[in-house]
């Protein structure tokens, strides 16, 4: 696959917590993240739990608005309706780079179901479900 230009979410700077698509495989996303000192989510060097969290959902979002036969350069606004399972077994600092994965579990009318997880040095650091739901356009 080839590399991609751009990661196509609705966030804006403060608030992008990816730096770029890795790739995506069929109902897989993958992104990369570095941490840097003056991310919003950073406290006392540290990435803390709601920037995993985010990180995770704006993941999910890189793969709706970036997948292949999208039409849209806009990608579609969403929010988080439902945390299930959270796990998270540290915490990156800053200068380090987490990969995030995140697998389309169920479609289900405007909600989608995902699979988080969330690596550090190939490391799973963070999981959870995430339940999406997207805005139509109207």
């Amino acid at each position: 696959m080839a590399p991609f230009e751009k990661v196509n979410i609705p966030q804006k700077p403060p608030m992008v917590m990816v730096d770029r698509l890795v790739e995506i495989v069929g109902k897989m996303t993958v992104t990369a993240f570095l941490i840097m000192e003056d991310n919003v989510f950073c406290e006392d060097g540290t990435f803390r739990e709601p920037g995993l969290i985010e990180n995770m959902a704006q993941t999910a979002a890189a793969g709706v608005g970036s997948r292949p036969g999208t039409e849209s350069d806009k990608a579609p606004v969403g929010f988080i309706g439902g945390i299930r399972n959270l796990k998270i077994y540290d915490l990156p600092k800053v200068g380090q780079e987490i990969i995030t994965r995140v697998t389309v579990m169920h479609e289900i009318f405007d909600a989608t179901i995902v699979q988080g997880d969330v690596f550090l040095n190939d490391q799973l650091i963070a999981s959870c479900e995430l339940k999406i739901f997207l805005i139509k356009e109207e």
